[in-house]
Order: structure tokens, then sequence, then C-alpha cells
């Protein structure tokens, strides 16, 4: 029955935070899709769903509706400048990420020294400041969208700092071919466009320049065993998830030489106690405070585990280094 032209039409208000639903891959353009995740903010609890849908063809990850500009900037702003800090210290001391920092440094020491580095997504900088120990002679630079960056411009962990995107109008075209290195470390995900954003990396790279990626692996065993619980689904902060085989073939379509492709050492041990700290996330303070053995028995598990855990499917992150052809054309 078709409604009545005097019949007042409801029509529901726009979330400003979302847009359009997809129907389609944003990376192959594939209409296979699957729901492979449907989860609320888990450390804030608020009202909503986030939905992370599954490419059948190529296997990307995405969020869908993906959050608006407006949206990702208030929920990055928030989790950001009051949350991330606190969550991460309770499931990786700051030792711990500090040796994160300094064992990715060293591995990366191999690359031909370089003059200029940026560091994409860079915070506090504390990867530039580990890294400085095994380039003495580089000069780091750091980007990021929160004011962490200049903060640590003010504490000497970077040289310049550069407050925004990769993809902000004129961001790019600003630093086109002064970087030897740019490294991503856990940035793509937030990546609104990431072969846009590649794209940029590759302009501010000079030509046989490396990029350094790394990212977690949506095929980990531990998403489908933990489902929402799994840390680095990141709802609603990550837009997107992309496979080793889909990143590898785009910097190839690009210009990129791979050179290392790493699953085994970006594995962070922390996937057991930051779920059960997701988890425990809305529980009264009481139950949380009992919780806390459970918690140290799972961090435990979590840190003597890691060394098989690395070199199976469970691994949770991957990193691939790129090289830039001479006669790339950006």
């Amino acid at each position: 029955m078709q409604p009545s032209p005097l019949t007042p039409q409801v029509i529901e208000p726009r979330d400003p935070f979302q847009e359009p639903r997809r129907e389609a891959c944003p990376w192959c353009g594939s209409r296979r899709l699957r729901t492979r995740l449907r989860a609320a903010d888990p450390l804030r609890q608020r009202p909503g769903t986030f939905v992370l849908d599954e490419c059948g063809d190529c296997a990307h990850v995405f969020q869908n509706p993906r959050l608006t500009a407006e949206g990702f900037a208030f929920y990055h702003r928030d989790f950001y400048e009051r949350q991330l800090e606190e969550f991460t210290a309770r499931v990786l001391s700051e030792r711990a990420v500090s040796r994160r920092h300094r064992a990715a440094a060293h591995k990366l020491s191999a690359l031909p020294d370089p003059e200029s580095w940026l560091d994409v997504g860079t915070g506090h900088a504390r990867f530039p400041e580990a890294a400085k120990e095994f380039f003495p002679y580089t000069s780091f630079d750091g980007l990021d969208l929160t004011a962490r960056v200049e903060q640590a411009l003010l504490e000497g962990r970077v040289e310049e700092a550069h407050r925004g995107c990769l993809t902000t109008p004129g961001m790019a075209a600003r630093l086109r071919s002064r970087y030897d290195v740019v490294s991503m470390f856990h940035h793509l995900e937030h990546a609104p466009d990431p072969r846009a954003e590649l794209r940029a990396a590759l302009t501010v790279l000079r030509p046989g320049g490396h990029l350094v990626i790394e990212v977690p692996d949506p095929r980990s065993v531990f998403a489908a065993l933990l489902g929402k619980w799994w840390f680095p689904y990141g709802q609603p902060r990550h837009l997107h998830l992309l496979p080793l085989p889909n990143l590898r073939a785009e910097l190839e379509t690009q210009g990129c030489a791979i050179l290392v492709t790493d699953r085994t050492s970006p594995h962070v041990p922390y996937d057991l106690s930051a779920a059960l700290t997701l988890a425990l996330a809305p529980a009264p303070l009481l139950l949380r405070a009992m919780a806390a053995p459970a918690l140290d028995v799972a961090a435990i598990l979590d840190h003597v585990l890691a060394p098989l855990l690395r070199h199976t499917p469970f691994s949770n992150a991957y990193r691939l280094v790129a090289r830039k052809n001479t006669n790339a054309v950006l």
C-alpha cells in the first residue's frame, strides 16, 4: 500500500559521525561482503554499534558505515587525548613499549644510513627517540594528528613537528622528496583512504628511499578467537585492516620493490591481557580490582607464549619494508 500524500513522512536523521553504508569493497570493488564484526565502543561504552565488513574476494576488512571526517576527528581526539595511554599502560609497561621500539629500530638498522626520516603517526615520538641509538646521524621528523608531536619537538625527540596527515591538503607537496625513510607504525589502519595515504608517503620519499609499514594482521587467529575483544579491531578508530597480500600488491603497483615482509618480530604480546581488560572495562571498580590477579596471569601468558606464537598464525601484526623505485613517478 502506498502512503497517502497527506501522511507525514518520518525521515530518520542522518548520523553526522557516519557516512552512508557501502555496498562494495573500497579496495577491490567487489560486492561480496560479509559482516565480520559488530561491536560497541568497548572502552567508553557509548550507545551505538560499529560494523566491520570483510570482502569475500580480496579479504579486505573495513568499517562500514565509515566514520565521517567529523566523527573520526572526534573519536581520535577523545581516545588519544584521554584514554589511549591509560589503557596501554595497563597492558604494556613503558619499559615494554620502549623495548618494542628499540627492537624495531634494531631490525631496521640494516637500511642504508638515511639522512632524513619521517615517522608518521608518531605520537610522543618514542620510536624516533629509540631509533637514534642505531641511526645517530639521521635527522628524525614527526607527523601526527595530535598536539603530542609538538610536545615531542619541545622535548627534543624530533627535529621538526608536522601537525596533521600526509593527505592534509598541501602537506605532501610541501614535504615532497624530503625523506630517505618514511615509517608508519600502526598508523595505516586509521587512514580513511589507505591508497591515498600510501601515495602521499611515496611522494615525500626520495627516489630509492624506503617505506616502513607495520599494521595489525586481520588474519591473526586471535582475531577469530577473541572477536570484539581483540584489541586491534580498535573500533571505532580503525577504519581499515589490510591483509599483507593486498598491501604488497598495492605498493608494487605504485612503483615499489618489496624488500622485507616480517610476521614474527612485530607481534605485540598483549592479546589475552588486552581482551580481558576490555571485557572488564564496564565492570564496577570493585570487580575490576578483584580481577587483578587474572589480568596478571593473562599478561604472563601473553609474554610466555609470545616467542612461540609470533612464528604461527596467531601473530597479530606484520611489517613490510619497500623501496621506492628510482623511476617511480608520483
